[in-house]
């Protein structure tokens, strides 16, 4: 992590949000911007979402990766990628730990992972603005 990113920001982060945790995701297309809640799991610097390869915010990162995210008192820009599919080898690790993190509803009828667009969306935070206890901390992610 950036050394402009401090310890005690880091513990705030994982105690906040390695977990299942409800964040609103920001998006843009044609100029307008669109915002929705979305199940997610931080981990080093970046969260995990499971999502559909085909769904309007999934398009809309693939036109322009840049976004932004808040929840907790966090807000926060990143970038979005699209991981493929939960199945693919290369995703097996983070998506062990996705339907750990998830199981309260993981497997309700929302998620099929037999379906091959459904995939995992990484967001690579950038730069973001943490408060906790009457302190604030502005971060710059990084290598």
């Amino acid at each position: 992590m950036s050394e402009n990113f401090p310890k005690e920001a880091q513990e705030i982060m994982d105690a906040r949000f390695s977990c299942d945790a409800l964040i609103a995701l920001a998006t843009t297309g044609d100029n307008t911007p669109y915002v929705r809640a979305v199940n997610s799991y931080y981990e080093d610097g970046a969260f995990y979402v499971i999502t559909y390869a085909l769904s309007n915010k999934m398009k809309q990162i693939e036109k322009n990766p840049v976004v932004a995210i808040c929840g907790e008192w966090f807000t926060a820009h990143g970038v979005g990628e699209n991981m493929g599919y939960i199945r693919d080898e290369k995703n097996k690790e983070i998506a062990d730990k996705l339907r750990a993190v998830f199981a309260e509803w993981y497997d309700n009828g929302h998620v099929n992972e037999e379906d091959p667009n459904t995939c995992i969306l990484c967001i690579r935070l950038t730069d973001g603005v943490l408060f906790s206890n009457g302190t604030r901390y502005d971060i710059e992610f990084g290598e």
